[in-house]
């Protein structure tokens, strides 16, 4: 009987060691066919690994979450990889740095069948599923090769909720634990998955993130109707929660375990139901609030599926996105609430302008500000200044008047803030208080032609 012990060397249980037993030419020659043997199976290996690959990551492109936080955590001594470093790549880390990511599915074979998703039960495309040891070895290999600094993992649901989350677990427990890899970690949250598993996996990931799809639970009944308000939002409250607990503990003792350093976001999808943008950005304001939330993603709808529940659409709504990420950053970073932001007269979001902008026009009773006595908050309330240049601009007036000229060295957006502002008195130009003929100076700028504001994607997102 032939067993193989490793590439290039076979052994014949029924001979003694270095011997032939008496058939010395047939051995002869299977012990030469033995290594061509092997690297036609390791190359049929490799071709069928590379396969998954390519349906998996594909199918992995349509989830937006996938930004690094570039947290720091307890990478192991000796240990492999560090999420605190910048590389090149494919996301964003909230300090601007581009991260790498290694962004696919554990398997797209899905027992679901959402409207929305081209991994749905009963599409006919290809279907293949990763064991969790190769999910590690691609990861590992990837990094030594410094093509990526993280793993950004999902995860179609193949048999229930509670086995495909232990899988995608046991990648992150082998990869922190036998591995000793300390670079970023990105899990999905299967809906419907167990406690424990979460536990494990916030102990395990930098960011957890269950996605919610879609803005309200009439649209998820009727979209993905597998699928429930409750299975969704019960792990979102669990990781809060734990997430909470394990800074109070960290306080205590810095040995204490962390739980999703990076904290826990979510995604929702734009343009597949007809809520408005008042009713997308109200949930996200709660979210934020109630849930301890990181970050929520916001989607636009790419119809990959013929579906009469499904809207038509031309092209995604890429505008309306990248105006709800403005929004977003006004709840989070600015101190406006969504019902400033939008009203039930006017539930959608200006395209012609940044939401800030938009609120500015509709409430000429704030301004001008006079920059030089205006507070912090009053300051991020004026278009054209933002964080950074509202700072600045209070450590200046320390010193020194701020004037027309120190503005713009401060870094304010002169083109937009020249309206709304004055500087000890005198304004940068004449303001017309009415917002019509504002609204259209704002619209000419600086008399070149108006561009339509577009998102960047990546190519072939939508082919």
């Amino acid at each position: 009987m032939w067993l193989p012990e490793r590439a290039g060397r076979w052994s014949c249980s029924c001979a003694a060691p270095g011997s032939w037993g008496g058939y010395s030419g047939a051995f002869r020659a299977t012990a030469r066919v033995a290594p061509t043997i092997f690297r036609l199976l390791s190359y049929i290996r490799f071709m069928e690994l590379q396969e998954k690959i390519t349906i998996l990551s594909g199918a992995a492109r349509y989830d937006a979450s996938c930004a690094s936080s570039g947290c720091s955590n307890d990478t192991p001594y000796r240990g492999t990889g560090n999420t605190s470093q910048g590389g090149i790549c494919h996301s964003w880390a909230d300090d601007g740095r581009c991260i790498s990511l290694l962004k696919i599915l554990l398997s797209n074979d899905c027992r679901y069948d959402c409207a929305y998703c081209v991994n749905r039960s009963s599409n006919p495309v290809p279907r293949a599923s990763f064991t969790a040891r190769e999910v590690v070895d691609l990861t590992m290999e990837f990094y030594r090769r410094n093509y990526i600094e993280g793993l950004f993992l999902s995860s179609a649901v193949w048999d229930s909720p509670d086995r495909t989350m232990e899988e995608m677990v046991r990648v992150a427990e082998i990869l922190r634990n036998e591995e000793r890899f300390g670079g970023y970690i990105h899990l999905k949250v299967i809906p419907g998955s167990s406690a424990d598993l979460i536990r494990r996996a916030g102990l395990a990931a930098d960011r957890i993130s269950v996605n919610i799809e879609l803005p309200s639970n009439e649209s998820l009944k009727r979209l993905a109707p597998q699928k429930s308000k409750e299975s969704i939002l019960t792990p979102m409250k669990l990781i809060g929660a734990e997430a909470g607990f394990s800074l109070v503990e960290r306080t205590k003792s810095r040995k204490a375990p962390r739980f999703a350093p990076a904290g826990q976001s979510t995604q929702m999808i734009i343009g597949a139901s007809p809520e408005t943008d008042l009713q997308i950005l109200q949930l996200s304001q709660s979210l934020y609030r109630k849930m301890n939330l990181k970050r929520v993603y916001y989607s636009a709808f790419v119809p990959v599926n013929d579906d009469n529940r499904l809207p038509v659409l031309a092209a995604p709504p890429l505008l309306r996105e990248h105006r709800l990420y403005q929004a977003d950053w006004l709840l989070r970073f600015y101190g406006f609430s969504a019902e400033e932001i939008l009203s039930d007269d006017a539930p959608n979001l200006d395209e012609s302008f940044d939401p800030k902008t938009a609120w500015a026009l509709r409430h000429p009773e704030f301004f001008p500000v006079e920059i030089n006595r205006a507070d912090y908050a009053t300051l991020l309330r004026v278009p054209g200044i933002g964080i950074t240049s509202a700072k600045r601009i209070i450590a200046a007036r320390r010193f020194a008047p701020v004037t027309h000229e120190g503005m713009k060295k401060i870094g304010v957006v002169m083109k937009r803030a020249k309206y709304f502002i004055t500087c000890s008195g005198r304004p940068f130009e004449k303001i017309d208080q009415q917002p019509a003929r504002l609204r259209q100076r704002l619209l000419l700028g600086d008399g070149s032609e108006q561009k339509q504001p577009q998102q960047l994607v990546l190519p072939g997102l939508f082919a």
